[in-house]
């Protein structure tokens, strides 16, 4: 087992990493504490040898890193890469590519929603991943030979599940169903943290105008101070607080101070101060110029399409052996039933094609649903059909 602490030996690994087809990528990083990922440690695997990099080694430098992930002719191999890519791009401020996420690929094989990486060596590779170091201090050095072996199996097996996944989808001529997830998780939009859409993840949460006004102008301040402070959100206002505060709409420090769930004594501090100017600027929005509020769209007598929807997306998913969430989610089937032509993966692609059609035939009553056998399966609706004699 390799330890890489020094710039120049991770030039070197990086070189010969390069001659390769594809490397597999992992990463030990802490977050707990902070905003921002902190990466502890690097692991990389090619079909000849696999080392760990010590990311907080004294006087490292990580660009030959970065540039073997910015290598067109290397394939770089994740499980479940979004927070990996998270930590590139925070730190060098580009994205691994071209990127093979072993989780969606899974998600499209037959494996189910979201796949975690160990029941994946388990079932392809046949071998119970040691976890008792999952929980480890990746921060304290030095490292233990322990950690650094259970490090580096998180990319020695990836090889094979890599080899065996990409075989699958060759197989069943599937390799473009990856591309649009492939395109997400490489855009860089998916990993910018920007303050004015931080109120976004609280659409739901606002009742009328005046809420959502001042929950975006609270959101957004949340969102700049946890970046500035480099310090968890919650850190700085937990969610419930938050919306009790945009729902309440206090405008001095003695109204924050009487709300139930408010920190004591914050409401006299700087944060205090902010929180209240954030009240003052959604209150002087202008109503018109604010996103629509979206009501709960199972009203209406939406509820009976979207839970139809449901049983139709499980036999879709059964049949062609593909992850249920990698077709639709329930907010795409909650716009299916509202909108014909909702914006939504669902009704594109090859999704269209495997799902979405049958959804909208299943909306207009063109499509049933049926059991056989203890099997839910689909009847086309024939409008020239015999009467039964």
């Amino acid at each position: 087992m390799k330890l890489i602490a020094t710039t120049q030996d991770l030039s070197d690994v990086c070189h010969r990493l390069a001659t390769h087809p594809y490397v597999t990528v992992d990463t030990e990083f802490l977050r707990e504490t902070t905003f921002w990922p902190k990466l502890c440690v690097v692991q990389l695997a090619s079909i000849d040898e696999a080392v760990a990099v010590d990311a907080l080694a004294d006087g490292i430098d990580l660009a030959p890193l970065f540039a073997l992930m910015a290598d067109p002719a290397v394939v770089k191999v994740f499980h479940a890469a979004r927070q990996d890519i998270e930590i590139f791009w925070n730190l060098g401020k580009m994205i691994p590519a071209p990127l093979f996420d072993t989780q969606v690929a899974a998600m499209v094989c037959n494996f189910g929603d979201q796949i975690s990486y160990s029941d994946l060596v388990q079932t392809v590779c046949k071998v119970a991943l040691d976890k008792s170091s999952r929980f480890t201090d990746w921060a304290r050095r030095p490292l233990s030979d322990a950690q650094v072996t259970y490090a580096i199996a998180d990319v020695t097996y990836l090889r094979d599940i890599y080899r065996f996944l990409l075989a699958k989808l060759e197989s069943t001529d599937r390799m473009s169903w990856l591309a649009d997830e492939m395109a997400v998780l490489t855009s860089t939009a998916t990993y910018e943290q920007h303050p004015d859409q931080a109120w976004e993840r609280f659409r739901n949460r606002a009742r009328k105008p005046r809420d959502l006004a001042i929950l975006m102008e609270l959101a957004g301040w949340r969102e700049a101070e946890a970046q500035g402070r480099d310090v968890p959100r919650s850190r700085v206002l937990k969610d419930d607080i938050m919306i009790e505060v945009a729902l309440a709409a206090p405008r001095s420090a003695e109204a924050l101070a009487d709300l139930r769930a408010f920190p004591k004594g914050m409401e006299r501090s700087k944060a205090g101060i902010d929180i209240l100017a954030a009240i003052e600027r959604g209150l002087a929005r202008d109503p018109k110029t604010l996103p629509k509020i979206e009501r709960d769209r199972r009203s209406n007598g939406g509820g009976a399409t979207v839970e139809l929807l449901k049983v139709l997306l499980r036999q879709v998913s059964e049949a062609h052996g593909v992850a249920a969430k990698m077709i639709a989610t329930v907010e795409d089937l909650e716009s299916i039933a509202t909108d014909d032509r909702a914006d939504v993966a669902a009704l594109s692609g090859w999704r269209r094609d495997l799902f979405g059609t049958k959804a909208l035939e299943l909306k207009h009553g063109r499509l049933a649903l049926t059991l056989e056998r203890g099997k839910v399966v689909t009847l086309e609706w024939q409008e020239h059909a015999e009467p039964a004699v």
